[in-house]
């Protein structure tokens, strides 16, 4: 049985965002689930998909003043390096950190969706971003200076994700 399921908790109302992340969740259960002879491929999969996830939402980021430099970003070139030393590790034999990976993936990737994607999808949704063609439907409210941080003001003094002229 996987160790993440799809669940109402995971939602973020953004539903580009909410496809991807079931998409995720799905591909984590089948590498969780898969036999020794297919776990490389399934991770390889999973690998390919988060490679794409993130990149969409780095775009995202960069496209609506959520600084491409933020801790966000960082955290998805972080986790992404660490999946493909996975597919190093199974290419040499070692399937248990493989397995082990998908195992902190699941655990991680509830509390990344539920901060700091729950972060960013508020702000697309309070400029009424578009992420499947990229337009901003109020530019008025894109923040003035580029979002540090997180894009939470735990992350840093400067972070907002409020519309401007409005407090954080």
């Amino acid at each position: 049985m996987p160790n993440l399921e799809w669940s109402d908790a995971l939602a973020l109302d953004l539903p580009v965002m909410d496809d991807t992340h079931r998409e995720f969740v799905v591909l984590l259960a089948q590498v969780e689930t898969a036999a020794d002879d297919a776990l490389l491929a399934h991770w390889r999969a999973l690998v390919a998909h988060t490679d794409d996830h993130f990149g969409r939402e780095d775009q995202w980021m960069q496209s609506t003043r959520f600084s491409s430099s933020n801790c966000h970003s960082v955290q998805h070139k972080v986790v992404l390096q660490v999946m493909r030393e996975g597919i190093t590790s199974g290419e040499a034999g070692n399937l248990g950190v493989v397995r082990q990976m998908a195992r902190e993936l699941a655990i991680w990737f509830p509390q990344h969706a539920q901060s700091m994607d729950a972060a960013l999808a508020l702000h697309l949704r309070r400029i009424g971003y578009d992420p499947l063609t990229g337009t901003v439907a109020m530019p008025e409210a894109l923040p003035p200076d580029v979002i540090h941080g997180c894009g939470g003001a735990s992350c840093s003094d400067h972070a907002s994700v409020e519309p401007a002229g409005q407090p954080a």
